[in-house]
């Protein structure tokens, strides 16, 4: 009896040629090398982009005016008519199955006019615009469909470069899942889970992807290749998550619970629900033997900074160092301010603590605090350099200098990092290296940016997450005005010298330093000096950018946190760190070019007191999707329900690496449209982690499909 094959595995189809498909010709398939579809691997999960259902294509005539739409046409003409300073234009006419004409205009395409011919059918996407009397479409997109009949159709993604028509791809496609009917594609999805879930099994989703017979089939199909993608990288994740907890090598700190207790009854504040909570989590973590890797969220101002030292002098009474790395200065010298003020409260508290032969207390002079920045002077560096080598300085706050050449630990035993995003994961794993005896720091991520649940699953799937979401008691929250139209801004400049005179004081924020042809947005030296002169005449004004030496950039800084200036207008290097309860008015300039993210963190630095803060969302002429970034910040302000509201907006970017715009690694998941899809693929894969880890088949398509730089960035992120 003739055993039947196996099924064909990942690896099995990323090893067959497309040459050996019939319809793989030579220029097919030089076509899909340059769309980067090299195998049979590559051509089955090259998805269609979108579908389109004959029976109920878009007419011309139903298409509105201004929007975006899609409509099914035949090319009737094509003219290419040449242009001066290589404006060169292609015009086309379509009609649509009623006859009803369309033109269609491409600047600076010429080859459109070889793509184009005659009785051709394309699937056209742009704006529907009127010019000279006449429907038109500028630069649309364009997918060859040829001239298949039947109801849904799959259109592929294209490139101007590839020379391969959406049905020629179909056709191979088509074959290529023919071929693998008789071994069938194997599935490494156990079929429990698969139930589960409701599932359907890979060969079949795969044929549903490509050739549906309904627009149920592609939900169908796509949800199961979904759950592939994601349960891949949830698995990795959560690998290295259990790995790293068997491991024991990081360093079980004995944490001093009374001597904690002290300190919290010493703050001048009392902490909120969520830091406590927070805390005991923090303090749990720290008390096993393997290293902490916590995500630390919260809303500017809800307190991050007394759960970081907390978390600090936890590890510092029970014998090891702290260190806190922010990414800017200005950031850095905050945190050392802030810190310091806090354990200058607890002089003379008295509380003593058992580590470090028995002679470091809250208030004891040992523990001490330092600050090492760039612009820290040698004799200041030589001296901080020595005293943590040899352990004498127990806590430091600083920048990437921490990192840099020269700078080692006697037993680092906690690394803070803040605003994680604006260090490269190489500044991040430097500074974990500096652990004590061979043992792994623990590590707290904080950021002020909330991050989507789906998300923090996703990309840092391998940390467990805290969130502070509520802020302390007593803060009077902050109003936000989207300002569209020049003459809605002066009341904006009423309102602020309103505050002024009030006794408050204002930010006004540019998002360039210079003029710019190239940007419409008013640099901040000339803005400085316009308001100085105009709108802010007779008021103390002063300025503060990146490009200013530190020498006058922090005395300015202090002279705003005494209330010497009335109004300091900066560039976004005020966006974190900065905290004058004082100030209550936040003008942004420009505020269409910021994102939603930062202008919620540009928000946060006003409303931080008893008096309630104003911010002002200055634009003229915003686009459409600027005035719905605009419209979530004056709706809300809650961080975590405004980065859903971004992730919608704006899109996930890459996953794997440091890239951190552009598209998606993940060639169907979307953070966005299947973020019920990822904490089911996390339960799923901790059950097959739980459970001794993933089979062969499932681990051999994981080290096939996710490289091991991909692999390295998880785990030093």
């Amino acid at each position: 009896m003739v055993e039947a094959p196996a099924p064909l595995t990942w690896r099995d189809l990323a090893g067959i040629e497309l040459e050996r498909l019939k319809r793989g010709n030579r220029s097919r398939v030089k076509a899909l090398g340059e769309l980067g579809v090299a195998h049979l691997g590559d051509l089955l999960t090259y998805y269609p982009r979108r579908y389109l259902d004959r029976s109920r294509e878009a007419t011309v005539g139903e298409l509105k005016v201004g929007e975006d739409a899609t409509v099914l046409a035949t090319v009737e003409r094509v003219r290419a008519i040449p242009g001066r300073n290589r404006r060169a234009r292609v015009e086309v006419q379509v009609s649509d199955r009623e006859g009803a004409r369309l033109s269609c205009v491409f600047f600076n395409q010429p080859w459109r006019a070889k793509q184009l011919r005659e009785d051709m059918q394309a699937v056209l996407y742009g704006r529907l615009e009127v010019f000279r009397g006449g429907l038109q479409m500028t630069n649309p997109v364009v997918d060859l469909v040829g001239d298949r009949t039947g109801g849904i159709f799959a259109v592929y993604p294209l490139s101007a470069k590839a020379s391969i028509t959406t049905w020629e791809i179909a056709d191979m496609v088509g074959e290529a899942l023919r071929r693998c009917d008789q071994r069938g594609i194997a599935d490494p999805v156990p079929p429990d889970l698969l139930a589960d879930h409701d599932l359907c099994g890979r060969h079949e989703a795969l044929r549903l992807v490509h050739g549906p017979e309904s627009f149920a089939d592609v939900t169908r199909g796509r949800n199961r290749l979904v759950f592939d993608e994601l349960l891949r990288m949830q698995v990795v994740l959560v690998g290295r998550k259990r790995l790293r907890e068997r491991s024991g090598a990081g360093i079980a700190h004995e944490v001093d619970a009374e001597l904690l207790e002290g300190f919290r009854r010493r703050l001048p504040f009392a902490l909120t629900a969520a830091q406590s909570r927070t805390v005991e989590e923090i303090l749990a973590d720290l008390a096993q033997p393997w290293p902490m890797h916590r995500l630390l969220q919260g809303e500017v101002g809800s307190g991050k900074t007394v759960v970081a030292l907390m978390a600090m002098l936890a590890v510092v009474c029970s014998g090891g160092q702290a260190a806190l790395m922010a990414p800017t200065e200005v950031l850095a010298e905050q945190h050392y301010l802030g810190l310091s003020e806090l354990l200058r409260s607890l002089d003379g508290a008295g509380v003593r603590a058992a580590g470090r032969a028995g002679r470091l207390a809250l208030g004891d002079p040992a523990m001490q605090l330092e600050l090492l920045t760039g612009r820290t002077r040698a004799t200041s560096r030589e001296r901080i350099l020595g005293g943590l080598a040899s352990g004498d300085i127990p806590m430091v706050v600083g920048t990437h200098a921490l990192i840099s050449e020269g700078v080692a630990f006697e037993s680092l035993g906690l690394a803070v990092v803040d605003e994680q995003h604006r260090f490269g994961v190489e500044q991040r794993a430097a500074l974990r290296a500096h652990g004590a005896g061979g043992g792994l720091p623990d590590v707290l991520v904080m950021t002020a940016t909330p991050i989507p649940r789906t998300a923090a699953m996703t990309v840092y799937g391998d940390l467990d997450v805290s969130r502070l979401d509520e802020l302390p008691a007593g803060r009077a929250g902050v109003t936000t005005a989207a300002v569209t139209e020049s003459l809605q801004q002066p009341a904006v400049w009423e309102r602020l010298r309103t505050e002024v005179g009030a006794g408050r004081q204002a930010y006004v924020v540019c998002p360039l330093i210079e003029e710019s042809d190239k940007v419409e947005a008013a640099g901040a030296e000339a803005t400085y000096e316009e308001l100085r002169a105009g709108e802010l005449a007779g008021l103390s004004v002063g300025l503060l950018h990146g490009r200013l030496p530190a020498s006058a950039r922090e005395p300015r800084m202090a002279a705003f946190r005494r209330g010497e200036l009335d109004v300091l207008v900066a560039t976004t290097v005020i966006e974190v760190g900065v905290d004058v309860a004082n100030a209550t008015v936040m003008v942004i300039l420009g505020a269409d070019r910021f994102g939603i993210a930062q202008l919620h963190q540009l928000r946060g630095r006003v409303g931080r007191g008893s008096q309630p803060g104003w911010c002002f969302l200055v634009a003229e002429n915003p686009s459409p999707p600027a005035q719905a970034r605009l419209q979530a910040l004056v709706d809300s302000s809650d961080g975590f329900e405004l980065s859903e509201v971004d992730l919608d907006l704006r899109g996930e970017g890459t996953l794997m690496d440091s890239r951190q715009t552009g598209r998606s690694d993940l060639k169907l998941a979307s953070l966005r449209r299947d973020r019920d899809w990822i904490p089911r693929a996390r339960r799923a894969a901790e059950s097959i982690c739980d459970a001794g880890g993933p089979d062969s088949l499932l681990a051999d398509e994981i080290a096939l499909l996710l490289s091991d730089a991909d692999i390295d960035y998880f785990d030093k992120s």
